[in-house]
């Protein structure tokens, strides 16, 4: 089988809100000897672009999108702008990058930048998600979830979520924000950062590479749900939740489950991830979405365990896990697992 995943340059998405550090820790990043083949596109949300001065790397390796923010209106840019890096390294006009990194406004939402990656054809050619990066500044951080929308979405769309200046907020602050976050994101990994200082490890290869499918590959990728399947702190509108099916299902069924779920509630459907065991198929069937929008499938070779469970991660607002389940049983005619 010709691996979808493979040769494809790995894309970070760097996302926080204002002053969560976002540019002090890819300043770090790229001052590690490993991590000087990476190109950078900085995004600045106004007429200065700030982070130009800030982003200590080559204006070799750098190209600036200045002109408002990647979350909405200037997708086509950052589409335009991958192509082009993806162009100039073929001409050897630009360093021969082996990474992305992509790095928000504070004030973005990064499912656009996601779905872009998911749904361009030129661009799913040659690049995939590896993971999204979430930072949460410690002092601010728990007002910020208790007052505005965009905390909360990047927080709840996070792979991974660094906690920034909890030397400054204290111990008793610090806890109280990471216990906020994983009721949000429950899924998402934490790690505080010093000074801007995390382990690159934590940050790269989190999405899946190959379509070997190795275990340890797909539970990272996933996230680990209870034994339950349900994660039961959650913030009062965002939920996540894992449903599992033993039995076998028609790609059909499982297509058409999820597009009733998309048009009815799309924008509320944050996240979907998970692995379907479809009727006819050797192994399964990979599948991630981010609101109405899914990225194309891939088939693994094989299953990563003698579990052939369907197993689907979904992070949603205002969605319960009941009507999701209920619905698979209504369509898809499949009853979750007891």
């Amino acid at each position: 089988m010709l691996d979808a995943l493979s040769g494809k340059f790995p894309v970070s998405v760097i996302t926080g809100f204002l002053g969560s550090g976002k540019t002090t820790l890819i300043n770090k990043l790229l001052k590690r000897p490993d991590m000087n083949r990476v190109a950078v596109i900085v995004n600045e949300f106004g007429e200065q672009a700030i982070d130009n001065d800030l982003v200590e790397v080559s204006s070799e390796q750098m190209m600036l999108l200045n002109n408002g923010c990647l979350c909405c209106v200037l997708r086509g840019d950052l589409q335009e702008t991958l192509r082009d890096l993806f162009v100039k390294r073929r001409n050897g006009d630009i360093i021969d990058f082996t990474r992305v990194v992509i790095e928000t406004t504070g004030l973005a939402d990064p499912a656009p930048v996601m779905q872009t990656l998911m749904t361009d054809d030129m661009l799913l050619a040659n690049y995939r998600l590896d993971c999204v990066v979430t930072l949460a500044d410690a002092v601010n951080g728990i007002e910020q979830l208790d007052t505005m929308q965009e905390p909360v979405k990047q927080a709840a769309l996070a792979d991974r979520i660094v906690i920034t200046k909890s030397d400054i907020a204290g111990e008793e602050t610090t806890a109280k924000l990471e216990a906020r976050l994983r009721a949000l994101n429950p899924q998402a990994p934490i790690k505080r950062a010093l000074n801007g200082e995390i382990e690159l490890e934590f940050l790269i290869n989190v999405g899946l590479r190959n379509v070997k499918g190795k275990l340890e590959d797909i539970e990272r990728w996933m996230g680990e749900p209870d034994e339950h399947g349900e994660h039961h702190r959650h913030d009062e509108k965002v939920k996540s939740f894992s449903l599992r099916f033993t039995e076998p299902m028609t790609w059909n069924s499982f297509s058409q489950t999820m597009e009733v779920l998309s048009t009815l509630r799309g924008s509320d459907m944050l996240r979907v991830k998970g692995l379907i065991n479809v009727t006819d198929h050797k192994g399964p069937m990979v599948i991630q979405g981010v609101q109405h929008l899914f990225h194309p499938p891939v088939e693994l070779n094989e299953w990563p365990s003698d579990d052939h469970s369907t197993r689907i991660v979904f992070i949603t607002r205002n969605i319960p896990r009941e009507t999701v389940a209920n619905l698979f049983a209504a369509i898809g005619a499949v009853t979750e697992t007891a």
